[in-house]
């Protein structure tokens, strides 16, 4: 607001210099030394005008870069707490669209509309308070035609927020299904479906291209509009002087000359509000798209502060745990016992809710009802960080980073790791032949999701994880999917090295696997059917002994 009001006194001391100046010269005609003085005015007053012009962008550039920087870490939150619903719903393309274009088109809101309408609110009223002291009717036409330019880019903005809106739209679209075909470039040329795709990103790109013109279009016809509207204006402010400085003589030169000085800067300032309005109503349709993302509920676990021991083994307790996905499937009433250093296999077919039985055990899903009791304690007592720091998850793909297989081994623990010790982890977990096999070794790099290593060399990489943090729990979702014989060997050996000193939870579909585990839940349509060794779940649970017997077929044949 100080720099509003000192821009308002520049400039009406710049105009007063400037008629001042001309009056001198071409009126009194006085030396060139009685016009230094307003000369040296005049210069001091622009260099001022200038630095409170930079001082004022550059508030605007900070406060909406502090903006965008606020908005990212709330949508990076949003996905962060609602980690396995986000990664469900919608396209990761999409996801990167919010967080970068949509959140970049907000920048003009608060880098040019607010400090202009700053501006607005101030300098033009100081202008009109100084044409009006000089000559009233000269104000009076500022004051009658002054509202129709803020009138009319009320009207548009409306229009330009509705076509931002779609824009956006387009281009969040083009963005997800791009990032998406890229993704599954493979899978659509072995299906044939290349083309097919090709024609769906143009035509999205076309739709993007579209609406971008519709908002250029809307942008040059306010523009022409608003100066057409600022240009009338000045004239009939310039007519009236004029009839009044020639015909009725009823004014002086110069304060003819201050007023025609005054009027440009008090209308431009009008149409630079009518533009930064125009922008920052586009900004609304980002703002709003960013805001239904931050109004989606969070379902994540609440945690508490209690420290948890981490020498003492983990005896988990699992009593009536319920989980619902919104309206759909639900675990409903889930309990057993978890002993420290058991291996246990989760089993049912696929939909009974296993993976979801897992998610809940490692805290990654809040229950609907019922409590998980470690070491005595409800989970939700402890830290996050604390629990976390005593488990590993291994799900069917690994999710491995762009970087090299050492970092993304070595994320899984946060203390400082010896080569000794990662050496020993990849020897364990069956990799040292594929690092040997390179020739930047352990530094070698490796592609976003794991691109360059194989589904089982990339289980390899999450089991040396899980040697190097030594966990506690170790959660398995279906670890042997999809894997060659010789991965498979490797994991089962890994696995039964790991329950030495960890507590062991597979969800499990093989035979052998099943039967190698201490105890078995077994799950039905999201309920426990059966919980026991795999000898008391023949004798005392039908759907086992029919699920078995199906297996066993299947191996016979």
């Amino acid at each position: 607001m100080c720099l509003a009001v000192l821009s308002g006194a520049t400039i009406i001391a710049q105009a007063y210099f400037f008629m001042r100046i001309v009056e001198l010269v071409f009126l009194e005609g006085a030396s060139i030394q009685e016009v230094v003085p307003y000369l040296g005015g005049l210069l001091g007053v622009l260099l001022l005008r200038a630095t409170l012009s930079y001082g004022n962008g550059y508030i605007g550039i900070k406060m909406a870069s502090k903006v965008k920087n606020q908005f990212r870490e709330k949508l990076l939150s949003s996905y962060k707490d609602n980690p396995l619903q986000g990664a469900l719903e919608g396209k990761s393309g999409e996801k990167v669209s919010l967080l970068v274009d949509a959140v970049d088109e907000i920048d003009s809101y608060f880098k040019s509309y607010v400090p202009q309408v700053i501006q607005t609110s101030i300098v033009p009223l100081m202008i009109l308070m100084a044409v009006s002291t000089q000559h009233i009717y000269s104000g009076l036409i500022m004051m009658i035609t002054a509202p129709f330019i803020p009138i009319f880019y009320i009207v548009v903005g409306i229009n330009t927020q509705k076509k931002s809106e779609e824009q956006l739209e387009q281009m969040t679209l083009f963005s997800g299904r791009f990032l998406d075909t890229l993704q599954g470039l493979s899978t659509l040329k072995l299906f044939g479906q290349g083309k097919k795709q090709r024609d769906e990103i143009r035509k999205s790109s076309e739709g993007f291209r579209d609406s971008t013109m519709k908002v250029l279009q809307v942008a040059f016809n306010s523009s022409l509009k608003l100066e057409f509207i600022s240009m009338l204006s000045i004239g009939l402010i310039a007519l009236e002087i004029a009839l009044r400085l020639v015909v009725f003589q009823t004014v002086t030169f110069s304060t003819a000359f201050f007023i025609l000085i005054l009027a440009p800067e008090f209308y431009q300032l009008l149409k630079e509000l009518g533009s930064a309005f125009h922008t920052g109503r586009g900004s609304m349709g980002a703002a709003k798209k960013i805001s239904e993302q931050l109004s989606v509920p969070v379902n994540k676990p609440v945690w508490g502060d209690r420290v948890m021991d981490a020498t003492s083994p983990l005896s988990i307790e699992i009593q009536d745990l319920s989980f619902q996905y919104g309206d759909g499937f639900q675990l409903k009433e889930v309990g057993a016992e978890l002993k420290p250093y058991e291996n246990i296999a989760v089993v049912g077919r696929t939909g009974s809710g296993k993976t979801t039985l897992l998610s809940l055990i490692a805290g990654l899903l809040p229950p609907t009802s019922g409590t998980l009791l470690v070491n005595g304690i409800p989970l939700s007592h402890y830290r996050e960080s604390e629990w976390f720091r005593r488990i590993t998850y291994i799900s069917q793909s690994p999710y491995l980073f762009s970087g090299t297989i050492r970092e993304n081994i070595v994320i899984g623990t946060d203390r400082e790791v010896s080569d000794t010790e990662l050496f020993e982890a990849c020897k364990k977990a069956g990799l040292m032949e594929l690092i040997e096999s390179f020739q930047h070794g352990v530094e070698t790099e490796i592609g976003e999701g794991g691109r360059g290593l194989s589904g089982g060399e990339q289980q390899r990489v999450a089991l040396a994880r899980a040697f190097l943090k030594k966990p506690s729990l170790i959660l398995f979702d279906e670890p042997t999917t999809g894997l060659d014989l010789q991965t498979e060997r490797i994991l089962q050996k890994s696995m039964k090295e790991l329950s030495e000193y960890s507590t062991v939870i597979t969800v499990a579909h093989r035979l052998h696997t099943i039967q190698e585990a201490d105890r078995i839940l077994f799950l039905e349509n999201g309920q426990v059917l059966g919980y026991g060794t795999h000898e008391e779940l023949l004798e005392t649970v039908q759907d086992y002994r029919e699920m078995i017997r199906t297996q066993q077929e299947g191996v016979a044949l």
